[in-house]
């Protein structure tokens, strides 16, 4: 996902020191400042994030951030009780929409993880406890002054994967599950002299409501 082949802290014009990822894109650094990082609970919002970093695989998150609005209006909100009815029509019809990614496994893997989620969510006690548990209900705060310091996978993101396999979800190997607990602040991988490492880690003082 790197736009700054560095691997370490960049200083930007407006004095902030940043992980080496975003570059200088404005949209990128958005995302960089006040969404990567930060614990997220809310199970549809897990889901969501999850079934695009699936999109991710073989390609930039930047390129996934730039058609999330049209993922949203294609996936009618992520909302997976709508997803999960969708049908082999509503596939086709993804497969000629031009603001998403166009792949037709990615999006049968979105249908099917809608109907993982739906019977995790009746099974109790919920998607994100589900998640969370993996990580005993907190954020796991890591200290990597550089890229080469940050894992690519963990046995963690090996275990939640297998789990989410196993219940139904595709595109959920080591490494996407990994990328996606950094994105939800299940991991704060924030390089230690970003701004943003201490943020994310108080952010991280309490445990899974």
């Amino acid at each position: 996902m790197s736009t700054d082949s560095s691997g370490l802290i960049t200083t930007h014009p407006d004095g902030c020191p940043r992980c080496w990822w975003p570059g200088h894109d404005p949209v990128y650094v958005a995302y960089h400042d006040t969404e990567w990082g930060v614990p997220e609970y809310d199970s549809r919002a897990l889901y969501e994030k999850l079934i695009l970093d699936g999109f991710q695989a073989g390609l930039s998150w930047i390129t996934i951030l730039r058609r999330r609005d049209g993922f949203r209006r294609a996936f009618e909100g992520f909302e997976p009780e709508r997803v999960a009815r969708f049908t082999e029509a509503d596939v086709e019809r993804l497969m000629n929409d031009t603001g998403i990614v166009r792949n037709r496994a990615k999006i049968r893997g979105a249908i099917s993880g809608a109907r993982a989620w739906l019977a995790i969510e009746e099974a109790g006690p919920g998607f994100s406890p589900f998640l969370w548990d993996f990580c005993d209900g907190r954020p796991i705060q890591t200290n990597a002054a550089s890229r080469a310091e940050i894992a690519t996978e963990t046995d963690v993101s090996r275990k939640m994967g297998k789990a989410l396999k196993a219940k139904g979800f595709t595109f959920c190997g080591p490494t996407i599950v990994h990328a996606f607990m950094q994105a939800v602040g299940m991991v704060n991988d924030h390089l230690t002299g970003c701004h943003r490492h201490a943020d994310c880690a108080a952010l991280g003082d309490g445990r899974h409501p």
